[in-house]
């Protein structure tokens, strides 16, 4: 299956399996990145929205354990940047009705939080065709390296996700039945 109608039916079984109850377990993310001694200082997340897995109390942990966290904003040729977010900072809906920050403090996070519709367990991701997280991954790459943590629910795994030369693997992928590493 190509990957537009891939996007389609996962996109529908999101929709239908959503519920708001099956959450992630935030301690467990936090712990895995505590025993790998993994750097956590500035952690980039997403606003959630149509049916995404939930990562804001993920982000309002590392928030009150004093981490930077940050949102991205969507800029021109299909690129993102990540500014500093916490929950008591304003928000804005862009033109393609995803919520973004309304700061201007542009932070590379060391943790990335990567919302999407369909992994494996070879870590590969389907996103959602606009190359966003894709290009962003490779940009800050350059600059240094970034743990990219995918947030999904358990029924969006695939036996194999299929792949092209742009797309960037995953370090971990978090459902809300546990982590795979």
């Amino acid at each position: 299956m190509n990957k537009s109608k891939l996007r389609r039916k996962i996109t529908s079984l999101r929709k239908k399996n959503f519920q708001e109850n099956l959450k992630i377990n935030s301690l467990k993310l936090i712990k895995f990145l505590s025993d790998n001694k993994l750097k956590t200082k500035i952690v980039g997340g997403y606003y959630p929205c149509n049916h995404e897995i939930d990562d804001l109390e993920v982000l309002n942990l590392f928030s009150k354990n004093k981490k930077i966290t940050s949102l991205p904003i969507i800029k021109k040729n299909n690129q993102i940047d990540f500014y500093e977010w916490s929950k008591d900072n304003p928000l804005k809906i862009n033109k393609y009705g995803i919520i973004e920050p309304l700061s201007q403090k542009k932070v590379y996070p060391d943790i990335l939080l990567v919302p999407l519709l369909a992994f494996d367990k070879h870590f590969n991701r389907l996103g959602y065709g606009g190359g966003f997280y894709d290009r962003y991954i490779e940009k800050i790459e350059i600059k240094k390296k970034v743990f990219k943590v995918g947030f999904a629910f358990s029924f969006q795994e695939l036996k194999e996700v299929p792949v092209n030369n742009y797309d960037k693997k995953l370090d971990l992928i978090i459902t809300e039945r546990g982590l795979i590493f």
